[in-house]
């Protein structure tokens, strides 16, 4: 669907920014200039700007797009970083906003304007594909298309999320899903609204989970015993969206090599 996000940060650089979110904004012009780096302490609209964008793109911003850099817009800054092949330094710098200028969607709309994956993993079409390093989940209709994509929180590295090619072996709804929390952790909530039971793709229990969460601050994180949280208002849209069967590519990053084409056979 698009090439490696690496190559959107080649080239020469740039002190002008083209996108509309961005462009007019004197804050960003000293960034993208190299005057300046935005990072603690740091407010303005400019700043909300670029909240805003990382929002619209699925990175977890759980204080939302008020202007003021703290903890949370760091850690949007990093995932954001590691999708775009940059150092994962949680401020706001020209080469991270150069990125984010070549890659953010128009204002009011939702998702990214390139590099997205593919949706084939292993020369298998999947319906999702869950990006570890950067903490994203996109999710795809039956032809490939993206639907949306949405924050996560993965493993830790004690507990870790493992990367392969797994499948949806149940769909609990919310009494079921309750019922599973008060049963495994003596909380009915631990698993938000909906959860999603995985197997591998060869039919053994992987022991993980896609499955909403009573801690949406956490988002964006290593922070579960495996399984990927969402927020309960996205974990509702991909329990809908999936079927049991439905194939799910679990993956570092994007660059994964088993990401790309459907292999033909004849």
């Amino acid at each position: 669907m698009a090439s490696s996000p690496l190559a959107l940060v080649a080239g020469p650089a740039t002190s002008v920014l083209e996108h509309p979110r961005f462009a007019g904004s004197p804050q960003l012009a000293d960034v993208a200039s190299g005057g300046t780096v935005l990072g603690a302490g740091a407010r303005g609209d400019g700043l909300r700007a670029v909240q805003g964008a990382l929002l619209d793109m699925g990175f977890a911003l759980y204080g939302g797009a008020d202007g003021r850099y703290g903890p949370d817009t760091a850690r949007a800054l990093r995932n954001f970083q590691v999708h775009a092949g940059l150092r994962t330094s949680g401020v706001l710098d020209a080469a991270t906003l150069r990125a984010l200028d070549g890659l953010a969607p128009a204002s009011g709309s939702r998702g990214q304007s390139r590099a997205l994956p593919s949706a084939f993993y292993a020369g298998q079409p999947v319906r999702v594909v869950i990006a570890l390093r950067e903490h994203r989940t996109f999710l795809f209709d039956p032809l490939g298309q993206l639907v949306d994509i949405f924050p996560n929180a993965v493993g830790t590295a004690a507990t870790p999320t493992h990367p392969g090619l797994k499948v949806v072996r149940a769909k609990l709804d919310q009494v079921a899903t309750e019922n599973a929390g008060a049963r495994l952790w003596n909380d009915r909530h631990v698993f938000g609204a909906r959860l999603l039971d995985l197997s591998w793709v060869d039919g053994q229990r992987s022991g993980e989970e896609l499955h909403g969460t009573s801690a949406p601050a956490l988002l964006g994180g290593d922070v579960s015993h495996g399984c990927i949280r969402h927020a309960n208002e996205d974990i509702l849209v991909l329990h809908d969206a999936l079927a049991v069967g439905d194939r799910i590519a679990v993956v570092e990053t994007l660059q994964d090599p088993h990401l790309g084409v459907p292999v033909t056979v004849g």
